[in-house]
């Protein structure tokens, strides 16, 4: 069974098999697809560029539990809003602009919403905050993101995640984490030549940018820099210069309802991270 594109109106298969055009895939049929840890790291560690790194993470099937899960969704478990809509149902790649001095580090994927759209933090309320804060400050052509294919652009500023599927419950467990931090490594190995600043959405966002630096051999503060909003922490990379890393509240629904994260807050946060350094 197909179901139209929201946007495009082309018909899909859910989940979405690489390379039959769907807004922003960044696949082939052809492209590797990694099946264990090892295979994963393997693929990243080979990817030299943003655009191959992203194709290779959108195909990868190297956690059973998190491919069972995400195409379940895709499938039988649709919201029912959504039902009609056919569903990304596969790892979801980083989103930006590929010489960015900006990484946007956090959880992001999400059941209905980037599992379906098949784009970081789009179709959910985090992403609607967040991509309005991008736009109010410069950091976005739009402050809407409704689906691949909207038009959405992002300048000097990229989404990665540490986990690429939207798992049960939003729990990964510690080795679902562990097999995609690879992908995530090389994401900041890619970027480390232009990158300025982190911004580490929410506590689990700093601890694993801190975790994927040290990973990398970047030097990193003793003792642990504590996470908070608007926090910093500089970081050396090997050859002596240094990246900002910023920390802000999550655009979760929970920071936002209860106002714990405001929009002058998100703003501000990522004004730090993009006039760092």
């Amino acid at each position: 069974m197909k179901d139209q594109h929201p946007l495009t109106g082309d018909l899909f298969s859910s989940p979405v098999p690489p390379g039959t055009g769907w807004p922003g895939d960044p696949a082939t049929a052809s492209t590797p697809v990694a099946h264990s840890a090892s295979e994963v790291l393997a693929l990243a560690s080979g990817a030299t560029t943003p655009a191959e790194l992203d194709a290779r993470v959108s195909v990868c099937r190297a956690c059973p539990r998190l491919v069972a899960w995400r195409e379940e969704v895709a499938t039988t478990g649709r919201r029912a809003s959504f039902a009609d809509q056919p569903y990304w149902g596969r790892p979801v790649p980083s989103f930006g602009d590929p010489e960015a001095t900006v990484l946007v580090i956090g959880l992001a994927p999400a059941a209905n919403g980037a599992n379906r759209t098949g784009r970081m933090f789009t179709g959910d309320k985090s992403g609607d905050w967040l991509f309005a804060s991008m736009h109010r400050t410069g950091m976005a052509n739009q402050p809407t993101a409704t689906h691949a294919g909207d038009g959405l652009a992002l300048s000097g500023v990229r989404l990665v995640a540490p986990v690429r599927c939207a798992p049960p419950e939003n729990k990964p467990t510690v080795e679902e984490k562990h097999t995609c931090s690879a992908w995530l490594d090389r994401d900041l190995a890619l970027s480390a030549p232009r990158l300025r600043a982190i911004l580490a959405l929410g506590g689990f966002g700093w601890d694993v940018a801190l975790a994927a630096v040290r990973r990398l051999g970047w030097g990193v503060p003793r003792p642990k820099p504590r996470f908070g909003h608007g926090a910093e922490a500089l970081l050396t990379l090997p050859d002596g210069r240094t990246v900002t890393l910023v920390g802000s509240y999550h655009p979760s629904q929970h920071n936002t309802f209860t106002g714990r994260l405001t929009e002058p807050m998100l703003d501000a946060a990522l004004a730090q991270a993009r006039d760092a350094g």
